[in-house]
């Protein structure tokens, strides 16, 4: 018989913590850092206002919808490929798709090749010269870029309008000379004015790459024999082809989504683009439609911004190596020193000054382009007795356009508000967060709206709000959705900002406020938001600007009692008043300029040393 003897009970290992016990710890943990439940807090926020729109967008391209139940013989919400097929390969497909694709590739191909033209050479001026007055000229020829791109169009429309489209004559009508329609309307001016607007592009990337370019690989190549032309090919160019490429993706992917300028030169005489057909898609309630081509335009957006993403990964095996010793000297220009100052000056004349005193002269003028002393009137500003139907008064004394300037500066300002702390709240929990995986997918979701052109993202919000989507009612038609809109479409910005300024803030002040006994809630009060206090401005006010001059994203989701001066402007412009549309239209640009010189002063930064909007 064996005698079995209890041994003692084995305490090393401690006893297993209940579920209550964990999750009380956890609470005492994050009351303490809540990092991590600020940012799944985040997440989940976002993940609603980014994310599920673009999704569910995609979905109604493959989903049965009410008004359609009839022609496909299907039940509501099923699987289909009717608008597929009736975008791509039915009768209709031609003017609804293939023919509005085909001309948004010519125009953004036409619209790259020209900026490259004018920004290129002028890029290296900026750069690599001694161009007499850099500094002015490095803030000017940015100009056409802070303002409204369709802001230009109407300028060409005030100058090279004929009588095809009916109402007032052009300026060219006035003086005798009738423009043909390939000139007034169509693939030419459209592509000539987008080059134009996004010309600054090139500028800076091609700009700042030759500034970090060092001139004694040059004078190296030259010293063994090489021409000034080999010298351009094989060492210049393969080191400047990164920032190229990089600046003609970026600027396909604006002109992908830009609807402004072709709807005011392009939808007159039936020239279609990809947003302009989706935005009647749209207008006629093709809800299936009109999902399949904002489809198309997110997923051509974002083949081209991951381009530019692996390019700018790309550069990187394109460096030189500089230091203390690295030389950028500036070429002098010699003789040609004034017939480059004078071209850059007529660059700049053509792009900004000759358009914007044309739209300013419009606007005093009651027959466009007659001079006669009698022709100028005040009328469409302060005018009392104008005589036509919608627009009986002058702008300044029209209610509707004081309430669009309000809307504006109220729905604009508070989004841009919300993207701005709501960005400084992601950077702190992306940098700060324990949770890799919280943070990766915060970041990448508040991304999103970048890949996503603006005509295409107000089209998921529309197919996410018309609708009641718990917790919120049905939203369209009413304030909220504006304002959601433009801070969803803002955080890209916002939130890059968030993430580069915290990123200069170490833990060291944090951790000493917490010693002293300071809570979360007193920590983000006194210590981050006072240092991060520029930041935070910044990420305001870059969303503000961009929100003001914005048309592709508010022109489908706003209605006549919630007009921004944006859509007022277009509205006046459908019914004709050509003159008071453009007096709206210099009071955009009057705001829009302000607001960005009003960056520059606050946030200490110069537009020639970096941009970025959608």
């Amino acid at each position: 018989m064996t005698l079995q003897i209890p041994l003692p009970e084995d305490r090393s290992r401690p006893e297993p913590a209940s579920p209550w016990r964990r999750v009380s710890y956890l609470m005492r943990v994050n009351s303490a850092d809540p990092t991590l439940l600020l940012g799944l807090a985040l997440l989940a926020v976002f993940a609603y206002l980014i994310l599920a729109p673009v999704l569910l967008l995609l979905a109604d391209a493959v989903t049965v919808h009410f008004a359609d139940t009839a022609r496909t013989r299907q039940e509501l919400g099923a699987f289909t490929l009717y608008y597929l097929n009736r975008v791509l390969l039915s009768p209709i497909a031609r003017d609804l798709f293939w023919w509005p694709l085909a001309n948004t590739a010519i125009i953004s191909a036409g619209a790259i090749a020209i900026a490259f033209l004018v920004g290129g050479p002028i890029g290296w001026l900026l750069a690599r010269t001694d161009l007499i007055g850099k500094k002015w000229l490095s803030t000017a020829l940015l100009v056409p870029y802070m303002l409204p791109s369709w802001t230009f169009a109407l300028a060409w429309l005030t100058l090279f309008k004929n009588r095809t489209t009916g109402g007032l004559p052009g300026w060219m009508e006035t003086f005798g000379v009738t423009p043909p329609d390939w000139l007034a309307y169509g693939a030419l001016p459209i592509a000539l004015i987008l080059a134009l607007h996004y010309a600054p592009f090139v500028i800076l990337l091609f700009g700042n790459a030759l500034k970090q370019f060092d001139t004694q690989l040059e004078d190296s190549a030259r010293s063994l024999g090489a021409s000034p032309l080999d010298v351009a090919h094989k060492i210049i160019l393969p080191l400047m082809l990164p920032s190229l490429i990089s600046a003609a993706t970026l600027i396909f992917a604006k002109c992908l989504g830009d609807f402004g300028v072709a709807y005011v030169l392009g939808v007159p005489v039936g020239f279609d683009v990809l947003a302009t057909s989706l935005f009647r898609a749209i207008s006629t309630s093709q809800t299936g439609a009109s999902a399949v081509l904002a489809g198309v335009i997110v997923l051509l957006g974002t083949f081209s911004i991951l381009i530019d993403m692996r390019l700018l990964k790309e550069a990187k095996r394109f460096v030189t190596i500089g230091s203390k010793g690295a030389m950028v000297r500036a070429t002098s220009l010699g003789k040609w020193q004034t017939p480059a100052f004078l071209w850059a000056l007529a660059v700049f004349t053509f792009s900004a000054g000759i358009p914007l005193v044309a739209l300013a002269l419009t606007t005093v003028m009651r027959v466009p382009g007659a001079f006669s002393l009698d022709n100028f009137t005040l009328n469409y500003w302060i005018g009392t007795e104008l005589g036509t139907t919608a627009l009986r008064q002058g702008i300044l004394l029209t209610g509707e356009f004081w309430l669009a300037l309000w809307n504006t500066v109220w729905m604009v300002g508070l989004a841009a508000l919300g993207a701005g702390v709501l960005g400084l709240l992601v950077g702190y929990a992306v940098v700060r967060s324990p949770v890799r995986f919280v943070s990766v997918a915060l970041r990448q979701v508040t991304f999103l709206p970048y890949l996503v052109p603006g005509i295409a993202f107000a089209a998921a919000y529309l197919s996410m709000f018309a609708v009641p989507r718990p917790p919120l009612p049905a939203l369209y038609g009413t304030p909220v959705i504006l304002v959601l809109a433009i801070l969803a479409d803002q955080m890209p910005f916002a939130s890059r900002a968030g993430i580069a300024s915290m990123m200069q803030l170490g833990r060291e002040p944090e951790e000493a406020g917490q010693i002293v006994g300071a809570g979360w809630l007193r920590r983000m009060r006194s210590i981050v938001l006072p240092i991060q206090r520029g930041a935070l401005v910044s990420a305001i006010l870059l969303p503000f600007i961009s929100g003001i001059k914005g048309l592709s994203l508010v022109v489908v989701l706003a209605v006549p009692g919630t007009d921004l001066l944006t859509t007022y402007a277009i509205r006046l412009v459908d019914y004709g008043y050509s003159q008071a549309a453009n007096a709206v239209v210099l009071m955009l640009c009057v705001v829009a300029f302000t607001g960005t010189m009003l960056v520059q002063k606050i946030g200490r930064a110069n537009l020639s040393d970096g941009m970025g909007s959608k």
